[in-house]
């Protein structure tokens, strides 16, 4: 038994949950122990769905149960605890008093916000929090700001070179593998009219006897909550990520970069292979359960053993390799101001029907039931369909950022707001991206089986039928006309607007209204 006060308290947060990270360097069991809390207050700070609260808590209650196995003391807070004090601060400040250690230990948070939290009550009590760097990522922050120095511009594909080089992934010798940098040319095709045919569902895991009692313990606590617990089958421990992603490199990474864009609604059922070929890792990985390092190194090696094509194995590499990567970077080097920036000066409130799919407009009620039910949608379902929408509309880009951080399993706010407010809303003005990704309904027809049956026609941007992502496409191209001149990758879009007639710009205007008024009249 332990006779004094702590020598180190060691904080880990719902998405550290990594037993090899720097807050257990020269852990001891002896005299140390761990730290954790369930609180209300990390629910509501965004109106976080019932599928991804479940994701951190029944996440969290596995890795306790793994800590004890081996040995370490863990002074965990449940969120049905009547003790609980609702707050990570007010949770820390109590386990301080309580403990007393000589040391507060904590992996750099995935958050600014909470980060600034545990340190000021951390100092309230006259403590001070050691943040340690978070190995899990290949490119530390130090690195980043280097990358960053000097560089007008920031683009991801010669930071993703970069990493490439560094690591020495998919090289061969100082060329890259296949003599290019990346295959798109090869990818992002559509299913056609045909379906994506047998696709083999990921991995699944059922719940355990913990999860079920999280999944009780979420419907009791936040009844009013969105989305939906009935398919809550997500991996929560690291032999369940591990089993994952090799059920995914093994059945679905031959064909993912052949159809990582495409998007598909089965037999008028919602969205009967939410998955597709898509992986399912992010969450495991972003909580810490899965290091990408073995992920990356499984697809490149299932490339070089002629199992999948190199166009599928680099896509995805470069979704970890390069886009996980960069965000996180473009993250912490501009927050807290990033999280401000609003460079289209979009001001529209998110329409109701985010928060319940409720819509004649069937691509986005497929696309956001299945976030609801699933707590997930692939990156082309969030680009170009929510976020394409909310773009054109013009809604403020934080309220987009904070649905998004609420309705999705893998979202924590270091990957989720560069992606959300720079690369889908434009919001930092071209920092994230080259251009605004801005698209009318004929890309999601193209892409996709939504439109098949849907009131509205993508070819048309006036009259009864006119489709509105259509109608606010030309409206987005109409406002923002002069901002978007400076781009060159605009020109062609630009050039096409320049057909229109000024009759046809009045029409396309006054539908666009019509649509922004009747959506604010139910926000």
């Amino acid at each position: 038994m332990r006779k004094n006060k702590l020598r180190r308290l060691v904080l880990v947060l719902g998405d550290q949950l990594d037993d090899q990270s720097s807050a257990f360097d020269d852990f001891n069991p002896e005299t140390d122990a761990v730290w954790m809390a369930e609180v209300s207050g990390e629910s509501t700070r965004v109106w976080s769905s019932k599928p991804r609260i479940a994701m951190f808590l029944a996440a969290m209650r596995h890795f306790r149960e793994h800590l004890h196995r081996r040995g370490y003391t863990v002074h965990y807070r449940q969120l049905d605890d009547p003790a609980n004090r609702g707050s990570l601060v007010a949770e820390l400040q109590h386990a301080i008093v309580e403990h007393q250690p000589n040391e507060i230990v904590c992996v750099e948070p995935g958050e600014w916000s909470v980060r600034e939290e545990l340190q000021r009550a951390a100092g309230k009590m006259k403590r001070e929090i050691e943040f340690r760097e978070d190995r899990h990522f290949l490119c530390s922050r130090a690195e980043f700001a280097a990358h960053v120095k000097g560089r007008k511009q920031l683009r991801m594909e010669f930071f993703y070179r970069e990493m490439r080089r560094k690591t020495g992934v998919l090289m061969n010798g100082t060329e890259p593998e296949g003599g290019a940098w990346n295959f798109d040319a090869d990818n992002r095709e559509s299913f056609g009219k045909s379906g994506p045919g047998d696709v083999t569902s990921p991995a699944s895991f059922p719940p355990d006897d913990i999860t079920r009692e999280v999944l009780a313990l979420v419907q009791t606590h936040f009844p009013k909550h969105p989305g939906q617990l009935t398919h809550f089958d997500w991996p929560l421990t690291p032999a369940q990520a591990r089993e994952a992603f090799h059920d995914f490199i093994e059945h679905r990474l031959p064909n993912f970069g052949r159809y990582q864009d495409a998007m598909w609604s089965a037999d008028g059922e919602l969205m009967a292979r939410p998955y597709l070929y898509h992986s399912r890792l992010s969450a495991a990985m972003n909580l810490k359960l899965l290091d990408p390092r073995e992920v990356i190194a499984a697809a490149e090696q299932a490339y070089r053993s002629g199992r999948v094509p190199l166009a599928s194995a680099e896509g995805f590499i470069r979704q970890i390799l390069g886009w996980r990567e960069y965000v996180r970077g473009i993250y912490w080097h501009f927050m807290p101001g990033y999280l401000e920036r609003n460079a289209l000066n979009a001001t529209e409130p998110l329409p109701r029907f985010y928060w319940t799919g409720h819509t004649d407009l069937q691509c986005l009620r497929e696309s956001i039931r299945q976030t609801l039910d699933y707590g997930y949608a692939h990156h082309i379902q969030r680009l170009m369909v929510t976020g394409l929408f909310a773009l054109l509309v013009g809604v403020n880009p934080r309220l987009v950022h904070e649905w998004y951080l609420a309705v999705y399993v893998d979202a924590i706010e270091w990957v989720e707001l560069p992606n959300t407010l720079g690369m889908s809303q434009h919001g930092d003005g071209g920092l994230m991206a080259s251009k605004p990704y801005v698209a009318s309904g004929k890309y999601i027809q193209r892409m996709s089986n939504y439109c098949t049956g849907c009131r509205y026609d993508p070819a048309k941007a006036t009259g009864e039928r006119a489709c509105p992502f259509t109608t606010l496409y030309w409206d987005f191209l109409l406002r923002h006309e002069t901002f978007l001149s400076k781009n060159q990758r605009m020109s062609m879009q630009l050039r096409n607007l320049a057909r229109l007639s000024p009759a046809q710009r009045k029409e396309i205007q006054k539908h666009a209204t019509d649509w922004r008024t009747r959506l604010s009249a139910v926000s």
